[in-house]
C-alpha cells in the first residue's frame, strides 16, 4: 500500500499535548457513519475479486486436437486447431489459438495484469496522498468500468491485454485508496477487525465467479458480466465522503469539521465542539518528525532482518494465494465446484483469523498458517495425478492458510515498522507481493506441463520457508507502535512496555 496513512502518522502525537486523537474522538470508533461507509466501500472488492481471479474461467486449461487427425495436436505441420466446445463456448486461448507454442501467452496475460495491479498500487497511492482519498476512489472505479467492458470487446490478443491491464492499474487503485480510507475512520479498537473483515468482501466475489461462469460460458460475455456491475460504484461520487482525517491533517480544517460533524450527528454524537477542538490541536503540530526513506529499511542490522523477513513473508501471499487459485482451476474434474468449494472455505478461514490476531498474535498466526499451507500444497506433490478430488482438498487447505496470512502481513508489516518508514515499507512489501503473483501464473500452469509435482512443491517450499523467517520477527501485539529508527532499530531488541488500556 502506498497512501500515508495519517492515522498513524500524523495524528499520533506527545501525550502531554493532546490527549486524544481529536477526529476520532469527534465520532467514535465505530457508529453508524462508519458502518455506512465501510458496508458502500466493501462492495468494491467484490470486482476485485472478479477481475483477479477471472483468468480461471477466461483461460481454462483448454481440450483440442488437430484438424488433420493423422497430426499430434502440437504438431509443426498441423493447418488449425479444433477445440472442444463442450464446456466452454469460447475462451481467449480459442480466439487467439493460445497453444502449444503460443501457450505462454495465456500466462502473460494475467502476468502482465497482475504488474498492473503493482503500476496502479503505486499511482493511486500517490494521487490519494495529494487529491484525498474520494478523488482517486471515483477515477479507479471509472477506468475499471470503461477499460473492463473495453476488453470483453478485444479484437486481438493484445487489445486483450492492454484493456486487461488498465483495468488492473484501476483495480490497485481502488484496492489502495478504499482500504486507508476505511483505516482511517475506524477507531484503533476496532481497525483490527475490520483490516481483516475488508477482506470477506473478495472472498465472496471469489465465491460468486464460478456461478457467473457456469451461466456464462463465453469468455467475451463473461467478461462484460464481471466488469458492467461497477456501473454501481460511480455512486462513489455522492456517497463517499473525503477522508475528515487527511483533510485535517492537510490543513483544512473547516473542510474536515464540517464533515466530522455530519458523521457525529449520525452517531449521535455532540458536535459542537468540533471545529474548536481541531483548531485547538492545529496549533499544537507544530514539531515535524523527519521523515525516512527507503534506504532505511536495510541501513541497521535489526531494520535488515525485519524488512527481509516481512517482504519474503508479502511474496509468499502475493504468489501462493493467486497461484494455487489459478492451479485448483487446472487440477482436473469439475472446474466450477472445485472454484466454489475453494473459495466458500476461504471465509471461515479469513473470519478465523479475527479470533488468532486478537488471542494469539501476529507471529504465531503467522507462522502456524504459512505451515498449514505449506504443509497441505506439498502434500499434493506426493498425491497421484488422477486424484482431483484429493489434489482439491489440499490446495483449499493451502488457500485457507493463505487466506490467514494476508490480513495477517498487512497488519504485522503496519505495527512492525516505525512511523516515519511505515508508508515506504508497506509499499515496498505491497510491490514484492506483485512480484510473486505475476510470477505465480507460470508455475501453476506452465510448471505442471513438466511435472505434476512441481508447482505444488514449489508452492508448499516457499510459505515454509517463510513461516522459518518469522521466527526472527518480534511479536507486536499490544506494543506501542515505534515511531523513529531508532525506535524501530531496538523494537524486539529489548522489552517494551506493552500497552495496557
Amino acid at each position: 500500500m502506498t497512501a500515508t496513512d495519517p492515522s498513524r502518522e500524523s495524528l499520533e502525537m506527545d501525550d502531554s499535548k493532546v490527549k486524544k486523537d481529536p477526529v476520532q474522538s469527534a465520532i467514535g470508533d465505530i457508529g453508524y457513519w462508519q458502518i455506512f461507509i465501510c458496508a458502500i466501500i466493501f462492495l468494491l472488492k467484490f470486482p476485485v475479486a472478479w477481475h483477479q481471479m477471472g483468468i480461471i474461467f477466461l483461460a481454462p486449461k483448454p481440450d483440442f486436437t488437430c484438424s488433420n487427425e493423422t497430426l499430434s495436436r502440437c504438431d509443426a505441420n498441423c493447418p488449425q486447431h479444433v477445440f472442444n466446445t463442450e464446456i466452454f463456448t469460447n475462451t481467449i486461448q480459442r480466439q487467439w489459438d493460445l497453444v502449444c507454442n503460443r501457450e505462454y501467452l495465456s500466462n502473460l496475460s494475467q502476468t502482465i495484469f497482475m504488474l498492473g495491479i503493482l503500476v496502479g498500487n503505486m499511482f493511486f497511492g500517490g494521487l490519494a496522498d495529494k487529491l484525498g482519498r474520494r478523488i482517486p476512489l471515483v477515477i479507479a472505479v471509472t477506468v475499471q468500468l470503461i477499460f473492463g467492458v473495453l476488453a470483453s470487446f478485444a479484437t486481438n490478443y493484445w487489445i486483450f491485454v492492454i484493456c486487461r491491464f488498465i483495468t488492473a492499474a484501476a483495480t490497485g487503485g481502488t484496492m489502495v485508496t478504499s482500504f486507508v480510507l476505511v483505516m482511517e475512520i475506524i477507531g484503533i479498537k476496532y481497525r483490527e477487525l475490520f483490516s481483516v473483515l475488508y477482506q470477506v468482501p473478495f472472498n465472496l466475489g471469489h465465491l460468486t465467479l464460478p456461478l457467473f461462469a457456469y451461466y456464462i460460458r463465453d469468455w467475451q460475455k463473461l467478461q462484460f458480466a464481471l466488469s458492467i456491475p461497477s456501473i454501481v460504484l460511480l455512486s462513489y461520487y455522492w456517497l463517499i465522503p473525503e477522508s475528515p482525517r487527511w483533510l485535517f491533517t492537510v490543513g483544512r480544517v473547516n473542510e474536515s469539521a464540517k464533515i466530522l460533524e455530519k458523521a457525529a450527528k449520525k452517531n449521535k454524537l455532540p458536535y459542537e465542539h468540533i471545529k474548536g477542538d481541531l483548531e485547538s490541536v492545529q496549533e499544537l503540530k507544530t514539531e515535524q518528525v523527519a521523515k525516512g526513506t527507503i534506504v532505511d529499511l536495510i541501513r541497521t542490522k535489526n531494520m535488515r532482518i525485519k524488512t527481509i523477513c516481512m517482504n519474503f513473508n508479502w511474496f509468499v501471499c502475493g504468489m501462493c494465494f493467486f497461484g494455487v487459485s489459478q492451479y485448483v482451476g487446472e487440477a482436473g474434474g469439475n472446474l466450477f465446484k472445485n472454484v466454489a468449494i475453494s473459495a466458500s472455505l476461504e471465509i471461515p478461514g479469513t473470519l478465523v483469523c479475527i479470533l488468532l490476531l486478537k488471542y494469539w498474535g501476529r507471529k504465531k498466526t503467522l507462522i502456524m498458517s504459512n505451515c498449514v499451507s505449506g504443509f497441505a500444497l506439498l502434500a499434493i506433490a506426493f498425491v497421484d495425478e488422477g486424484e482431483h478430488e484429493l489434489i482439491v482438498i489440499l490446495a483449499t487447505i493451502g488457500i485457507i492458510g493463505m487466506c490467514i496470512s494476508f490480513p495477517t502481513v498487512y497488519l504485522y508489516g503496519g505495527e512492525l515498522f516505525p512511523t516515519v518508514i511505515r508508508n515506504i515499507a508497506i509499499g515496498t512489501a505491497s510491490m514484492i507481493a506483485r512480484i510473486g503473483s505475476m510470477i505465480s501464473p507460470f508455475i501453476a500452469s506452465g510448471l505442471s506441463k513438466t511435472a505434476h509435482w512441481l508447482p505444488p512443491a514449489i508452492f508448499g517450499i516457499i510459505p515454509i520457508i517463510g513461516a522459518v523467517l518469522v521466527l526472527f520477527l518480534p511479536e507486536t501485539r499490544g506494543f506501542p507502535l515505534p515511531e523513529t529508527i531508532e525506535d524501530g532499530e531496538n523494537f524486539g531488541k529489548k522489552e517494551k512496555k506493552k500497552i495496557t488500556a
